[in-house]
């Protein structure tokens, strides 16, 4: 691994990534963790202030230009921002499990798909995690539209794997093949 690519950025992007990676540590802890302590609750406002930072920042950052100086990771960003304030409405009104729903979707569509989208060659944080791309993404076999199709499929179908084993789980009753 090498930070040089990542403290060579612009601070806009350096302030996207650190946030990003803060906000990904608290929501796996948040995910791991029982809810409706006040551990849950503070982490959780810790949470949103850097997924807040994290998005905003995103629309300062015009690196992919598929629209003029945006891309499909921005169509992203204002997806997760109306989840953050849909969540933030939701816990306000006292509707739990709207609130638990929103804030999965906002951790699993906006940090894990994010995180697939963040990961492609000729991308800064490729470049810190495995190093300089041998080719230019531009003359890389599978184009854009294909990594963006990719990474849905597998952050929604993950998500909606886990969804489903959850409720198997808690299911009262409900017995393995074998018993």
């Amino acid at each position: 691994m090498n930070l040089a690519p990542l403290t060579s950025a612009s601070a806009v992007i350096q302030l996207h990534a650190w946030t990003a990676i803060v906000a990904l540590g608290f929501g796996v802890f948040m995910m791991l963790r029982r809810k409706g302590t006040v551990t849950h609750r503070w982490v959780g406002r810790c949470w949103m202030v850097v997924m807040v930072i994290t998005v905003v920042s995103s629309f300062f950052i015009h690196e992919l230009r598929t629209w003029g100086p945006w891309s499909p990771i921005h169509i992203l960003s204002l997806i997760t921002m109306v989840l953050l304030l849909r969540a933030y409405q939701a816990i306000r009104q006292r509707k739990i499990m709207q609130h638990a729903e929103l804030m999965k979707s906002a951790f699993y569509n906006a940090l894990l798909l994010a995180s697939f989208f963040t990961f492609l060659p000729d991308r800064i944080m490729h470049d810190v995690v495995f190093g300089p791309s041998a080719a230019s993404s531009t003359d890389s076999a599978i184009p854009l539209w294909a990594w963006i199709v990719i990474g849905v499929v597998l952050v929604v179908g993950g998500r909606h794997l886990v969804s489903a084993v959850n409720r198997k789980r808690r299911a009262p009753g409900v017995q393995g093949a074998g018993e």
